[in-house]
C-alpha cells in the first residue's frame, strides 16, 4: 500500500504574531516553525502505525512551499516517512495548493491520501476536500479513527451527540483530527536516517490562483476587569445590562 501524507509548515503556537507590508503579510522574522500538528500528530503518525502493521506499506510526504520548509520535512522523515516531495511554490491559495498536491498524488498512484483536518495558522480546513475532488476520489473529513479491512477503510467521525462510522473502498482521501493517533517524538536513529532519505523538489504545475489575502488584523486587546463589591449586586446588574449588554 502507498500512502501520501500532506504536511505543512506553521508557526509554533508560542510564536508572537505580527504582520508586515501594511498588514498583508505574516512577519516571519524570529518565528520558530513546526510541522502543522494535525498533519504530524494524527495524519503522519497514523500512516506510520499502518506501516508498522504492514511493513510493505510505503509512506511519501508532500509539501507545497519554498526551501525553508526542508527542515520540517526532514523531521517528518525522521518520524517515519520514506520519501518526500516539496513542490517549489509559495502560496496561500487553497485551490492552488490542493492542485499541486493532486498532481503529485496522480503521478504516485496512492491508495490513501492523509491530510490534517486544518492548519493552525489559516484554519481553512479546505485542502482535503479539494484534493479529493481533483483526484475524483471519495473523501471523509474529520476522521477520529481509521482502520483497514482488506481493501476497505473503516472510518469513525465525531458528530453532534455521537459518532458516525463510514466504510469506504480504497483509494480515498481522509482528513485527520484528534483521536487518530498519539504524538510521537523522532528518535536518534530516525533523525540520523532522515538525512539520507530522498527529498525531491519539483516545480509546480500551472494553476490559476483564485484567492489573495487582502489584509490581516490582530484581535482587539482585552479590556480591563471591573470588580464589583458583593455588597452592591445592583451595580453588577447595571453593568451587565448597560455595558456588557448581557441582560
Amino acid at each position: 500500500m502507498k500512502i501520501l501524507v500532506c504536511i505543512s509548515k506553521t508557526p509554533d503556537t508560542t510564536a508572537k504574531i505580527a504582520f508586515a507590508d501594511n498588514n498583508t503579510k505574516f512577519a516571519s522574522d524570529g518565528v520558530q516553525w513546526i510541522i502543522n500538528p494535525y498533519d504530524e500528530w494524527y495524519a503522519l503518525v497514523r500512516a506510520i502505525e499502518l506501516k508498522e502493521a504492514d511493513p510493505s506499506t510505503v509512506i511519501h510526504l508532500v509539501t507545497v512551499g519554498a526551501a525553508d520548509c526542508d527542515p520540517i520535512i526532514r523531521k517528518a522523515l525522521a518520524l517515519g516517512g520514506d520519501e518526500a516531495f516539496r513542490v517549489n511554490a509559495d502560496s496561500s491559495d487553497s485551490f492552488y495548493i490542493a492542485s499541486q498536491i493532486a498532481d503529485v498524488a496522480k503521478k504516485g498512484s496512492y491508495d490513501l491520501v492523509f491530510t490534517g483536518k486544518e492548519t493552525i495558522d489559516y484554519n481553512g480546513s479546505s485542502i482535503g476536500g479539494m484534493v479529493a475532488e481533483l483526484l475524483d476520489l471519495p473523501y471523509v473529513s474529520y476522521a477520529a479513527k481509521f482502520d483497514l479491512e482488506g481493501n476497505n477503510a473503516v472510518i469513525v467521525r465525531e458528530i453532534e451527540g455521537g459518532e458516525e462510522t463510514n466504510k469506504v473502498s480504497l483509494p480515498l482521501v481522509v482528513s485527520c483530527q484528534k483521536g487518530m493517533a498519539e504524538q510521537r517524538i523522532p528518535n536518534m536513529k530516525g533523525i540520523m536516517g532522515a538525512r539520507s532519505k530522498p527529498l525531491t523538489a519539483v516545480e509546480p504545475v500551472a494553476v490559476d490562483t483564485l484567492t489573495a489575502i487582502a489584509s490581516f488584523e490582530l484581535p482587539p486587546a482585552k479590556a480591563g476587569v471591573k470588580l464589583v463589591s458583593p455588597d452592591t449586586p445592583e451595580e453588577l446588574v447595571r453593568l451587565l445590562h448597560e455595558e456588557a449588554k448581557a441582560i
